[in-house]
């Protein structure tokens, strides 16, 4: 069975680990200076790279390569190439032991790890225990955990990767090492995207690779998994092709509809609308992905400079395009529409009428500002 695209292209290296870099280079040279820490705490939201990045760990500290060869050593990556990086690869290494915590939540795993890393490594120089998911531990299982995470036997180290930082307790995240995983930059997601379809050689259009990006969220294992998802179509992939898998409008699709709100254009607006409804479109994402659209021109025109923290998720013409959306609209207009947008993106999520929160949020906020428009011109009477 072929491999899945996040698994046949997951990060090998600290280099091949894009959006952490910040992470990659601390690790890096922990790992050139030997000076690893015994306990470590990986959190942040899903697909960023905190599984991957543990098991780096546990290939550094287990590299035969970066053992004999001083050379080597100097560069802090491991070999991928000696029996024990092969078999962390191939998740067979009898000296890293992967837990799912969301599984294996309570105090009899606990202390079957406590029992388990007293042992000396079967092969090579270290045990490396990495819990998934650590939010979903029992508090009895993480009383149980404290003093091993705390003082582990000198062959040990844990590393702890979770999604939910809140949810871990504070006796726990004081004896441990914590790094940060952000979510990925849309053009990083892409710019892997179009990596894996030279190399797979799969045709697909840019706005196609920018939709799955942006449906990804932030995630690298989403959009790998999506790609392969649409992939397997074997057609070229186009933007068309994403929206019916995943219901998600594209970009233009969604500068299109604001461009129309902007303009006052009402009936456009709600023809838009119920042209996408028909379409089998999700209005729901399409109503958040408005939002932070329109957010993105209120911010922009409020503070020019976010400019350059926009580059990372949008292309140089979409923030053109924003600037001259924020050029047409008041901002005190702007915000009295984003707020009902949200009430309507709220209503939507439970109502069985979900197209009527969002028609009624436009129809009072257009209506309401071409009458506006209308008195200034004089075209209605003054009351």
């Amino acid at each position: 069975m072929p491999l899945a695209l996040y698994r046949k292209y997951r990060p090998k290296t600290f280099d091949e680990l894009l959006g952490q870099e910040t992470n990659a280079l601390i690790l890096k040279n922990a790992a050139k200076t030997d000076r690893f820490g015994h306990a470590y705490l990986f959190y942040g939201p899903r697909g960023t790279g905190k599984t991957t990045t543990a098991r780096l760990i546990a290939k550094l500290l287990n590299c035969e390569r970066r053992r004999d060869d001083k050379k080597f050593h100097a560069l802090g990556e491991p070999c991928n190439a000696c029996a024990h990086c092969e078999g962390i690869d191939l998740q067979n290494s009898f000296d890293v032991i992967e837990i799912d915590a969301a599984s294996n939540r309570g105090i009899d795993e606990i202390r079957n790890l406590k029992d388990g890393i007293q042992t000396s490594p079967t092969s090579g120089e270290y045990k490396v225990y990495i819990i998934d998911e650590a939010h979903m531990l029992t508090t009895p299982a993480w009383n149980a955990l404290l003093k091993t995470l705390e003082e582990p036997p000198a062959h040990a180290v844990l590393i702890l990767a979770t999604t939910e930082y809140e949810k871990v307790p504070a006796t726990i995240t004081s004896r441990t090492q914590r790094f940060l995983f952000k979510k990925l930059p849309k053009t990083k997601i892409i710019e892997k995207l179009v990596s894996i379809i030279k190399q797979e050689k799969i045709k697909a259009d840019d706005a196609a690779l920018e939709l799955i990006a942006a449906a990804a969220e932030g995630s690298f294992r989403d959009a790998e998994s999506l790609l392969d998802q649409i992939a397997s179509l074997e057609e070229k992939i186009d933007v068309a092709m994403v929206e019916r898998i995943t219901g998600r409008v594209g970009t233009r699709k969604v500068e299109e509809l604001a461009q129309l709100v902007v303009s006052k254009k009402l009936a456009e607006s709600l023809r838009y609308i119920a042209d996408l409804s028909d379409e089998g479109h999700n209005l729901n994402q399409l109503t958040r992905d408005l939002i932070h659209y329109l957010r993105k021109a209120l911010s922009l025109g409020y503070s020019p400079e976010l400019e350059k923290s926009f580059h990372g998720e949008l292309t140089e013409d979409e923030i053109q395009k924003l600037k001259k959306l924020a050029a047409l609209a008041s901002p005190g207009w702007l915000i009295q529409l984003i707020q009902s947008l949200i009430r309507a993106y709220s209503e939507m999520r439970y109502s069985p009428f979900m197209t009527i929160p969002l028609e009624i949020a436009l129809i009072e906020n257009l209506q309401q500002r071409q009458e506006t428009d209308d008195k200034r011109q004089g075209n209605l009477p003054r009351n």
